[in-house]
């Protein structure tokens, strides 16, 4: 099993142990859900919607054994989310929040040439790839997004662009087809590690 292949598997078993919990997730208040495996990432709605985004362009890659275990986790998903606008609208727009107070803080440790951000990218754009599924979902009825949230991503891509250098995708070549280069230009390259101006 490649290595790409691998973290696919491993996506799946996440996304399927998020489905299972989601419907306690919403009815809490907790932000950042401990999953009952402690190996596995905590769930929040980002993390699920990045897993289901990529699942939905890589389905193909799945055998359908694992086809099936996905259409079970987004089964499960969906009747979490049954009579649950408000509640996932509200939990949405909270973890948007925490992540951009998250992307802050990676991009001013990126203008700091006494870190190096820099080396550890490839993990912390996870970050804005949680935003851009967030925002993909509350931009589609019934949910609504708080359009000031757009501002505020749009000032921090400008931020990286300021010292963007252009290249290869960083994440699995596999996922490519999830995550075109035009929408998703901060997965194809890395920062320079220079010192810029914001």
């Amino acid at each position: 099993m490649s290595e790409e292949t691998g973290k696919l598997k491993q996506d799946l078993r996440v996304l399927e142990a998020m489905a299972a919990e989601m419907d306690d997730y919403l009815r809490n208040e907790n932000l950042f859900w401990p999953l009952d495996d402690s190996s596995m990432p905590r769930l929040t709605l980002g993390g699920y919607l990045m897993r289901q985004h990529r699942f939905n362009a890589l389905r193909e890659q799945l055998d359908e054994t694992e086809q099936k275990r996905l259409d079970a986790a987004e089964s499960l998903y969906n009747e979490a989310l049954v009579e649950k606008v408000v509640a996932f609208e509200q939990r949405a727009h909270e973890e948007i929040r925490a992540r951009l107070r998250q992307w802050n803080e990676y991009l001013k440790e990126l203008r700091d040439p006494s870190v190096a951000a820099g080396a550890y990218y490839s993990s912390a754009v996870e970050t804005r790839a949680m935003l851009s599924a967030l925002l993909n979902v509350l931009e589609s009825p019934p949910y609504r997004l708080d359009r000031r949230v757009l501002n505020e991503i749009m000032s921090f891509d400008r931020v990286l662009a300021n010292y963007w250098e252009s290249g290869d995708f960083i994440w699995p070549e596999e996922w490519i087809p999830a995550y075109p280069r035009q929408s998703y230009w901060w997965l194809y390259g890395h920062p320079r590690t220079r010192d810029y101006e914001s």
